[in-house]
């Protein structure tokens, strides 16, 4: 155990915008924690590439919904390493119901986004607060999104939890500090497969449009996320409460 060397826990980990943060925490120097709910493989491929990095990296199975197997992710965060000193709560869920369909949307879906993308958040921030506090500059990053601000075409459920998450943030920002500070990433819309997911057959042409109305004439990427993300981490002392908006520049000139 190398107790010199920063820990990171990045929840959601083994693909997307967690994967870029495990690794891009990797390459800065953190050890890392890779939790992931259901994609073993995918979570142990990210572990090798954060070894490669230089990081130590153990993978944890856990779902972030489920308190029991959240504190007993945060025990083996404790046993492996003795500390704590970054968060990056990045795991979450969405349904393919469409805004436009009301009565499609199965509230057994809405419940199991909430469960994930707000319990989930908050039961992993406190089971983590213990370990957090031992660190000398302790930092939690939460992924909101855009929708979470401004209307937007996700589905229902999970706007409503990314604005759940932008609240969360704030309030656990006061409550926190000024031991740990809390802050929180909005991607806009993200190359790669969850839009692709949301925008179907029609993602390319959607996004180049999305691109072409941005100031800075690109979608955001998960290295992009990641990028602010360790800054946040790293650079940012004196800055706890904010939601971080990465989209080019669009919502801030449309």
């Amino acid at each position: 155990m190398n107790a010199q060397r920063p820990v990171a826990l990045v929840t959601g980990a083994s693909s997307g915008i967690g994967r870029s943060n495990a690794l891009a925490l990797a390459a800065h120097g953190y050890d890392v924690v890779i939790n992931y709910a259901s994609s073993k493989d995918a979570a142990h491929e990210v572990a090798l590439k954060a070894e490669a990095a230089g990081a130590r990296a153990i993978t944890v199975q856990a779902d972030v919904a489920d308190e029991d197997a959240v504190l007993a992710m945060l025990g083996r965060v404790d046993e492996e390493f003795g500390r704590l000193d970054a968060l990056v709560n990045n795991a979450g869920t969405t349904v393919n119901t469409p805004p436009s369909d009301l009565d499609g949307l199965s509230m057994a879906d809405w419940d199991r986004v909430f469960a994930v993308n707000v319990r989930g958040l908050f039961q992993v921030t406190r089971a983590a607060v213990p370990l957090l506090r031992r660190s000398p500059h302790a930092a939690v990053v939460n992924t909101a999104s855009i929708v979470g601000l401004r209307p937007g075409p996700q589905p229902f459920p999970y706007a409503a939890s990314k604005a759940a998450v932008v609240s969360l943030t704030k309030t656990l920002a006061g409550a926190l500090g000024p031991e740990i500070r809390v802050n929180a990433v909005a991607p806009g819309w993200m190359v790669g497969d969850w839009m692709e997911d949301q925008l179907g057959d029609d993602y390319d042409r959607l996004m180049e449009r999305r691109a072409r109305l941005t100031p800075l004439r690109r979608c955001v990427t998960a290295d992009d996320v990641a990028q602010t993300v360790v800054s946040l981490i790293t650079s940012n002392p004196f800055v706890t409460g904010e939601i971080v908006v990465i989209d080019g520049g669009f919502s801030a000139t449309t």
